[in-house]
């Protein structure tokens, strides 16, 4: 039988392996965490447990799984030994050796901080620091074991750490897991820096620290950013893109580092905050990098500045790093030259829109980025009865059209343009828009929507997280809102709404003839230029009376602008959009005054327009863009249109560029068998009717009706008449209450069944319907008998007015602006059916107005036979051939009498 061979010595186990890392975590006094180096993406980490010790177990909260459960608290000297090894290892090299690896995977080795096995044992620092204690049951049968011994020898001789005196009760934590009240808490604090341990780090932006010296443990998230998150999703938790990389990039600089956290804010349970650490804020370095975008909501509280997280997010969109790999800039397509420039306000469109002048010339509508005007808010606000005037009807609307008006029209502004709104079609309850260029606006260093908003006149706009088309200064927008909200401005007061009752009384003829007397007693009013419809035609606010007028220039005829008539598109005359251009440029939303003169039938006004110093009207002629109006004669105003006019002939500009001195024609004068009587009398002209029929007072009996008229008021003052007791009856005599609250006398010519009654104004011919309670009788002391009515009607001489409705109303409104409610001089020429046919001249210039009326081409000349009236008849012929020639007003088509004089109402 053969003998079994001895066995050989048994082989040499292997020297363990030195591997290397860097400590991301220690989990206890006897466990820690070790990564590699990260090589495109987070690196790989495994635990390392130091193997032949034990340290103190750190408290655990019971699982929110286990009602049942309780939180386990630290074991003595359990903490100091982890922070023992954070302080020496967090982020630092480290070498290591595996000694062995249980069934369930975990690993058992040295540690040694540095590159090789010769730097320091962190299990043999432990121990001698008396933070950990040899497992039991090992015996030193090695070297490793028999200095752990002897080290733990010395530190029990020395009585440090757990083998000092007591339980060691004083190193266990009170751990706080939870806050009863999270917005106390975070005020309590007064936003003063708090140290603080990382002790998690969920996502890029959000951490679970322990606040210092109170051991209070809660998340915070940091205050202004949000990083990628990990959604979870059939019970594991999916990366969005760049999620575990934000995360390591914060783990890698923060976890169980020591910090300080400026706690800020509190919303909905979550504390809002800001960690700040010696090598920097990882919250602007996270936008730095693209690992993180700005949020609106929380950045309002960020204590260090918006406007740095702004300025680091958008380095990285610039350099397109990260989460921003696709991003497109919202004015990538536009040149520099179209993103910032230089302009000036020509108008302010409504509370966030504007109208500025490129240094091309070219004129550009921009709007105010990422905020809204005041609107109406619900139904009820509005009269669905009444045209909604935006300007007017809309709270704060107008303060703040005015803020911008006041600050801005004429001047330069620096426009930075922050994106482009695309057009949008209309829905059922949005209207369509156009391509719209929003854009900050600044004036000396102010941003204009800041200041908007800030004064509660404008509200910021919300936008979804991801939606970049917003103002670059979106965060003091919402800064400024934020305080006028607090101080109750504007839109947010609790006060009530400003009201403005503004007047329209443009085209309203018998409101504006009622107004007249007043605006033209005042001289000289303040006026704002609310719209310019051409060169001459203006519709003006005025301050002081509250009221929109529409106001025609006097002494100028300016090129008629281009009119759509229903069924024809009139083409406008050569420079009418040139001179539209130029008054717009000069007055539109301007402060300016104007002097009031007369009006005509449609209710215009007619007057000077001044704006800083400069009257409108020499202006256009003095740019050659309108010719002066025989009107102006009798202006003082008149040598200067002329002059100015000389000048625009001389260079033969624009108006005056085909002008070409014509002689005078001489007409053979006819010689007076019989003298024609010129007996001319001052009178002052009060109404002119539809017809060309006017009333005159006869100024030598003026002073007489004044004092009537005193006597009467006093009268009635004295003694109030009884509402009800006059029953009006036609032909009546009585007095009646006009618009201005003055008594005056008149006559009943109509009483209409539903109690209207017609009357006329004895004393200045106009007429008026009025409801009875605002008559009453006349009294005996002041009737006709005593003071014969003073209006007395008469008509022009020697003209024929137009039938046409049109026409007729040119010739009327030629009249009533150029004498009525002034003094003239009147002469009897002969009698006619129903009143007398005079001629009237100006006071002043002493010209005829019946005689520039033809020469306008206006109205026709009455040819009559008398051999008195031979000379004015041929003087007012000559003017029509000259109207006729110049093709003005009747004359334009030519001369339309050969074969259409019946349908035009004439006769030759």
């Amino acid at each position: 039988m053969a003998s079994a061979a001895n066995p050989g010595p048994p082989a040499a186990a292997p020297p363990p392996v030195v591997q290397r890392g860097i400590v991301k975590m220690v989990l206890s006094g006897c466990a820690i965490i070790v990564r590699g180096q990260p090589r495109g993406g987070p690196p790989p980490e495994r635990q390392i447990n130091l193997s032949n010790i034990r340290a103190g177990s750190l408290a655990r909260r019971a699982a929110a799984s286990q009602p049942e459960a309780k939180d386990t608290p630290d074991e003595p000297w359990g903490f100091p030994a982890r922070e023992f090894l954070r302080k020496k290892l967090i982020g630092k090299e480290v070498c290591f050796t595996v000694e062995y690896k249980t069934p369930q995977g975990r690993e058992y080795g040295m540690v040694y901080l540095g590159k090789d096995t010769s730097g320091e044992n962190i299990a043999e620092s432990l121990v001698a620091e008396g933070l950990a204690s040899r497992r039991e049951g090992i015996r030193a049968n090695n070297p490793e074991q028999s200095r752990l011994a002897e080290l733990e020898e010395q530190a029990r001789s020395a009585k440090k750490g757990m083998w000092s005196e007591g339980s060691g009760s004083h190193t266990v934590r009170d751990l706080k897991y939870t806050l009863e009240n999270p917005r106390h808490f975070v005020d309590s604090l007064h936003q003063k820096p708090v140290n603080a341990i990382i002790e998690h780090v969920r996502d890029g932006s959000v951490v679970r620290a322990l606040l210092l010296p109170d051991f209070y443990l809660v998340t915070v998230m940091l205050s202004g950013i949000k990083c990628p998150t990990f959604k979870r999703e059939a019970d594991a938790e999916v990366p969005e893109p760049f999620a575990a990389e934000a995360k390591f990039f914060t783990e890698s600089r923060l976890l169980q580092r020591d910090v300080q956290i400026v706690l800020e804010s509190c919303h909905n349970q979550n504390i809002l905050g800001t960690i700040l650490h010696p090598n920097g804020n990882i919250t602007e370095l996270l936008l730095k990098e693209g690992f993180a975008r700005c949020v609106d909501w929380s950045i309002a509280v960020y204590t260090r500045g918006a406007d740095k997280l702004r300025a680091a997010e958008r380095f990285a969109k610039e350099r397109k790093l990260r989460i921003w790999r696709d991003y497109v800039a919202p004015t990538a397509n536009l040149d520099q030259k179209d993103k910032q420039f230089v302009a000036k306000v020509m108008q302010v469109l409504n509370a966030d829109a504007i109208v500025v002048k490129l240094n091309s010339g070219d004129h550009k509508t921009i709007h105010l980025s990422s905020i809204r005007p005041p609107r109406l808010e619900g139904d009820s606000a509005q009269d669905k009865n009444r045209k909604l005037r935006p300007l007017y009807d809309i709270p704060y609307m107008f303060e703040a059209r005015e803020f911008l008006r006041k600050k801005l029209i004429g001047k330069k502004v620096n426009v930075s343009v922050d994106y482009i709104r695309p057009a949008s079609s209309a829905t059922d309850t949005v209207p369509a828009f156009s391509e719209r260029t929003c854009a900050t606006v600044s004036i000396g260093g102010i941003n204009i929507a800041e200041a908007l908003v800030s004064k509660g006149l404008a509200t910021v706009l919300r936008y979804r997280q991801d939606d970049d088309q917003r103002s670059a200064h979106y965060d003091e927008l919402l800064a400024a809102e934020a305080r006028a909200i607090k101080n109750g401005k504007g839109l947010h007061s609790k006060k009530e709404v400003p009201i403005h009752r503004v007047a329209d009384i443009s085209g309203d003829t018998q409101k504006a003839k009622q107004f007249l007397p007043f605006l033209q007693r005042a001289g000289r009013s303040e006026a704002v230029v609310e719209y310019v419809f051409s060169g001459s035609r203006l519709k003006l606010f005025l301050p002081k009376e509250t009221c929109l007028i529409t106001f025609l220039l006097a002494g100028i005829e300016c090129p008629r602008g281009a009119r759509n008539v229903p069924g024809l598109a009139q083409e406008g005359e050569p420079f009418s959009e040139e001179a539209t251009l130029f008054t717009k440029e000069l007055v539109l939303q301007r402060e300016v005054e104007v002097e009031v003169e007369s009006m005509d039938k449609a209710g215009n006004f007619i007057g000077w327009l001044h704006i800083e110093g400069v009257n409108l009207s020499v202006a256009l002629v003095e740019q050659a863009l309108s010719r002066v109006h025989f009107t102006a004669e009798r202006s003082p105003y008149c040598k200067a249109l002329l002059a100015a006019q000389d000048a625009a002939k001389q260079r033969k500009e624009k108006v005056w560029s085909h002008y070409e001195e014509t002689p005078v024609e001489e007409v053979v004068q006819v010689l007076e068998e019989k003298e024609r009587t010129a007996n001319y009398k001052p009178v002052f002209v009060t109404e002119i009717t539809d017809d060309l029929h006017f009333y005159v007072q006869d100024v030598e009996t003026g002073a007489q009706l004044e004092k009537l008229m005193e006597n009467m008021r006093a009268e009635v003052g004295a003694h109030p008449p009884v509402e009800g007791s006059f029953v009006p009856r036609r032909g009546d005599f009585c007095i009646a209450k006009f618009v201005d609250g003055e008594w005056y006398r008149a006559r009943v010519e109509k009483v209409e069944s539903g109690g209207k009654v017609h009357i006329f104004y004895i004393d200045y011919g106009n007429k008026e319907t009025l409801p009875p309670s605002r008559l009453a009788p006349l009294p005996p002391a002041f009737s006709p008998r005593v003071l014969p009515p003073q209006a007395t009607e008469y008509t022009f001489a020697f003209i024929q007015v137009p039938q046409d409705e049109e026409a007729r109303a040119d010739a009327v409104d030629s009249v009533v602006r150029d004498i009525q409610n002034t003094q003239c001089l009147l002469n009897v020429e002969h009698l006619g059916p129903g009143c007398p046919h005079v001629t009237l001249q100006f006071a002043d210039s002493k010209s005829d107005v019946g005689l520039g009326l033809v020469k306008e081409g206006l109205v026709m000349v009455e040819p009559r036979k008398e051999r008195q009236f031979q000379k004015v008849i041929t003087e007012y012929l000559n003017a029509q051939e000259a109207a006729k020639s110049a093709r003005l007003n009747l004359w334009r088509y030519g001369d339309f009498r050969a074969d259409d004089a019946d349908e035009f109402g004439y006769s030759r």
